[in-house]
């Protein structure tokens, strides 16, 4: 259970990235390069359940609305949100390895069903042929788009966990002196 300080700082903290998880999609960027599935995973593994799952779906509902809906938008905001899920699993032990698996699941994940759903439904249903091969042809196409987002999911993930652990590297090690 959460104290109220502690419910405090981790409003303070998801509403910091969730704006800065805004401002990311919306600026000019290597196209799928954004710290969305690093702030998931982070928000999973670090605060509260609630915010596991609002602080992903708070960053893409707010973009989008700026950068404008689209066919596919339950299976990128379900993405984000099971990204955010996926993030529970790192919380126990926090390791680099964890974390980079995570990550590496994570855009597998998203690739797998946002392109899923470009397949069944992008362009009402009309870009892809309802076949095998069309849903191949859809996987296919977007392969440039995956990489640049297992690399920039990679890159945020690194980037974000490493700033969080020297930013509490000194507290942590503070409790720990005074609880022996």
């Amino acid at each position: 259970m959460e104290t109220p300080a502690q419910r405090a700082r981790s409003q303070s903290i998801a509403f910091g990235l969730i704006a800065f998880g805004v401002l990311a999609r919306l600026f000019p960027h290597p196209w799928n390069v954004t710290p969305v599935t690093a702030l998931a995973l982070f928000g999973g593994a670090t605060l509260s359940l609630r915010w596991a799952i609002g602080l992903p779906l708070a960053t893409i509902v707010l973009s989008d609305l700026v950068l404008g809906l689209h066919d596919v938008i339950a299976f990128t905001w379900s993405g984000v949100i099971l990204t955010g899920l996926l993030g529970l699993w790192i919380r126990p032990q926090p390791t680099v390895r964890r974390i980079a698996i995570a990550s590496g699941l994570a855009s597998t994940l998203f690739f797998l069903l946002t392109n899923f759903g470009v397949w069944l439904v992008g362009d009402n249903g009309t870009m892809y042929p309802k076949t095998l091969q069309g849903l191949w042809q859809c996987y296919a196409a977007a392969l440039p788009f995956y990489r640049n987002a297992l690399l920039g999911d990679l890159v945020y993930s690194a980037a974000i966990f490493g700033v969080y652990a020297v930013a509490t590297s000194g507290r942590l090690a503070r409790q720990a002196a005074r609880s022996s």
